[in-house]
């Protein structure tokens, strides 16, 4: 599961043996979600309020190099990190 960011306790990764839509997960704590990333939408899973709300938040600003990493993980090639939300 390669981790490409972490920002206020929120770990963001994407699994290589995934499938499409576009998404990537979440992890706060002991709790999991599932974000769709265009638009970002909570597919399962929860996390709290405030966290899935700077998970949607830093989605929104990173869209396109989502994809661009959705794309790498389905070519099984390594995602790049992106910036942490501020």
């Amino acid at each position: 599961m390669p981790e490409i960011s972490r920002f206020f306790g929120i770990v963001i990764a994407m699994y290589y043996n995934d499938h499409d839509p576009p998404h990537f997960h979440a992890r706060y704590g002991s709790r999991k979600a599932k974000i769709l990333i265009d638009p970002p939408t909570l597919i399962d899973g929860d996390l709290p309020p405030r966290a899935l709300g700077m998970a949607m938040e830093w989605a929104a600003l990173h869209r396109d190099e989502l994809l661009e990493n959705f794309a790498a993980i389905m070519a099984h090639r390594a995602p790049r990190k992106i910036e942490p939300l501020n």
